[in-house]
């Protein structure tokens, strides 16, 4: 297993890949497959307020193939804070501890960044991910909110880490 940054030009192609092998995550989140676009947003997106060029976007690679992605963000929903927007395997990479070693990688950049707490949010819809979080040491942040962008009714449940 390798983790290491994503380079927006090089490693396009590979996160186009991997969002269509990943089908069954952007169905639940937004009812529909991703397109090009949205790969290409993966690079630039991130919380109100972050500095896009200051987050880390990470690949995880198994046998040299593209296998998840994390992006985090400093600076959201707190000045010190760091924000995982999203940390996603492959469905050939699940269930193997490959997830648990990604989320420690971010969790050792996070904390190398001098942030106290690490925040992410989970779908009420994703009972197998918020377990995952939960499992991993992240509680409540006693924040929730409905989100009908998709037209899907999803609440959004804020977690955090104290690091």
């Amino acid at each position: 297993m390798l983790i290491r940054p994503l380079d927006p030009v090089n490693d396009l192609d590979a996160v186009i890949d991997f969002y269509h092998h990943t089908a069954d995550y952007w169905l639940m989140v937004g009812g529909r497959l991703p397109g090009a676009q949205k790969a290409s947003d993966f690079f630039t997106d991130g919380p109100p307020g972050c500095d896009p060029l200051a987050s880390a976007r990470l690949g995880l690679f198994l046998k040299d193939e593209l296998s998840g992605l994390a992006e985090l963000s400093f600076g959201f929903p707190e000045v010190d804070a760091a924000y995982l927007g999203l940390m996603l395997l492959g469905t050939t990479a699940r269930g193997l501890g490959h997830g648990t070693a990604f989320s420690s990688h971010v969790e050792d950049l996070a904390r190398r960044a001098g942030a106290p707490r690490l925040y992410l949010a989970v779908l009420q819809a994703n009972p197998r991910g918020r377990a995952f979080w939960t499992r991993e040491g992240y509680v409540s942040a006693g924040l929730s909110r409905v989100d009908n962008s998709n037209g899907l009714e999803h609440v959004i449940i804020r977690l955090v880490k104290l690091l």
